[in-house]
């Protein structure tokens, strides 16, 4: 649930943390020190195009590690974020 309280904020809810986004000219990135956003895809190749087509852009491209497969991104203010997901590229779980 994605909710606008005016132009400079949107607060988000009932996916396991509620939190928001404030409007900055500061951008965030997990190599200088800042908190590393994941989010939680099941379908991390549909997620990857959406976020191309939202004009992000794949920062570190999906990569195997203990538990699944992630990648990096940046929003179109610069800000990182990560994608994960416990599921192989065809839908099914990895085992």
């Amino acid at each position: 649930q994605m909710e606008a309280w005016g132009d400079d904020y949107l607060a988000f809810a009932d996916q396991g943390v509620d939190g928001g986004f404030y409007r900055s000219d500061a951008t965030v990135d997990a190599a200088k020190g800042s908190a590393l956003i994941i989010f939680y895809s099941t379908d991390l190749e549909s997620t990857e195009r959406k976020i191309v087509q939202a004009e992000g852009t794949i920062k570190q491209p999906t990569y195997h590690f203990p538990g699944g497969r992630r990648l990096h991104f940046t929003d179109p203010n610069g800000n990182e974020y990560a994608v994960w997901s416990d599921r192989e590229d065809d839908g099914s779980q990895m085992g």
